[in-house]
């Protein structure tokens, strides 16, 4: 049997990285595009590589670069996993046509050269964050999505579309994974439980926006990447979307109190109004991941927040 291969767009990043991990253990062919650009330290993104277990092919360069894409594609890849975007909900109502850019246009360069070199599947790391004013709870993936709350919902709703519309022109078979909050030792230093992690280590007062109400449901990078490998081997349809959660929420205020608990130490807490863009709440059904997909989660929130704590004190220390 050959080899299969894999090629990861943004698999320097946090769970980039850790789904490469994955495919070189299961000795996989393994390439990467990354541009390593400074929305966070570069240099966390190097280490990242450098610390997998083998190499993969390395090819540098953005995803809306059309030359970029055809040296990482020119190779040929079984299955491309696409991770490269511009995340975070705050930096893009700042930035919407940075975000627009990467996300809508970078997507459709990655996937021309899909189809171009006859990629088997095509797999998309979209967000919990595309069902916005959906009030139906837990969020099932037949939800209509009428409403989305920031420029990087509307990008990932983008994304989805444009996938769907090449599955159908061109045969690519696509999943669409929505991803519910990833957390996990690795995770990037601009996201909540990192920032509130280094803030109450140092003694450094935390902004909490809003009145601690808000909940989200935190995944586990581990099942995270469990479900992305469940993707990969999904054939039943040509085109089809999946969330991958917990299916359990946790509110800010609970998150803090976990990561105090995990710490040994109190927050300095700094009140905020609530920010423009941010959801009151996501919760996913994962019944249809369950089902279809093998997906089974393991890591509850009491257990993944003390393991990123672990890891980020030897971090620091």
């Amino acid at each position: 049997m050959s080899q299969r291969s894999i090629l990861v767009t943004g698999g320097a990043g946090f769970i980039g990285a850790k789904a490469a991990d994955l495919f070189l253990r299961e000795g996989w062919r393994v390439g990467i595009i990354d541009d390593f650009n400074d929305f966070y330290d570069p240099a966390i993104k190097r280490a990242n590589i450098a610390a997998l277990p083998g190499q993969p092919e390395l090819f540098e360069g953005d995803i809306c670069d059309p030359a970029a894409v055809e040296r990482a594609f020119a190779p040929g890849w079984d299955v491309v996993l696409h991770l490269a975007a511009r995340a975070g909900v705050r930096p893009s109502i700042e930035n919407p046509d940075l975000y627009a850019r990467t996300n809508v246009l970078g997507t459709l360069q990655v996937l021309d050269a899909a189809v171009k070199h006859k990629v088997g599947k095509f797999v998309f790391a979209s967000s919990s964050s595309v069902y916005g004013a959906t009030e139906e709870v837990p969020f099932r993936e037949s939800a209509a999505l009428r409403r989305t709350f920031s420029p990087y919902a509307a990008t990932k709703v983008s994304g989805e579309q444009i996938c769907s519309t090449y599955s159908s022109l061109h045969g690519l078979p696509v999943v669409i994974l929505r991803f519910f909050t990833v957390y996990g030792p690795g995770q990037r230093p601009d996201l909540a439980i990192h920032k509130f992690t280094r803030a109450i280590w140092e003694g450094r007062p935390i902004q909490q926006f809003g009145d601690g109400s808000s909940r989200r449901d935190y995944t586990y990078i581990d099942d995270i990447v469990q479900g992305v490998r469940g993707a990969v081997d999904y054939s039943r349809a040509k085109f089809d979307i999946f969330n991958l959660g917990e299916s359990e929420t946790t509110s800010l205020t609970g998150l803090i109190t976990a990561i105090e608990s995990a710490l040994g130490k109190k927050a300095v807490i700094e009140r905020k109004p609530d920010q423009p863009g941010d959801m009151p709440a996501t919760w996913a059904d994962i019944s249809k991941a369950r089902l279809l997909l093998g997906y089974a989660p393991q890591t509850k929130i009491s257990e993944g927040i003390p393991k990123f704590v672990e890891w980020f004190r030897a971090t620091v220390s």
